[in-house]
């Protein structure tokens, strides 16, 4: 859900002509630039969006993403329950960005039959 053919291609664009080249989702995710990047301090741990990697495969991600939180109950769901949690609304989209980088990841990634 919340991906269209303009995602699909951006996405696919990004893995290029062989997607075996990328040997785990968190490959996928880093070349999109949404793995997580620790920026702890002391005792508070902490994570931030990746600012490397191909930014018009972030922003597709995001959109995916922004797409599910408006039609899609489950998403929704998620989102108030980590708000409940304390989360900020930016935490909460890196989480949903790798979700769903994980999810495309897998779509393509999986056996033909």
């Amino acid at each position: 859900m919340g991906i269209g053919p303009d995602s699909a291609a951006t996405l696919l664009i990004t893995m290029r002509d062989n997607p075996a080249r990328l040997s785990s989702e968190a490959s996928f995710a880093a070349l999109c630039g949404v793995s997580p990047v620790e920026y702890s301090s002391g005792r508070q741990y902490r994570h931030r969006l990746n600012r490397g990697g191909d930014r018009r495969a972030n922003a597709t991600l995001y959109r995916i993403v922004q797409s599910r939180l408006r039609f899609d109950a489950r998403t929704r769901r998620y989102y108030e329950r980590r708000i409940a949690e304390g989360k900020t609304r930016r935490e909460i989209i890196r989480c949903l960005k790798r979700y769903a980088a994980r999810e495309v990841f897998h779509l393509v990634r999986s056996p033909s039959v």
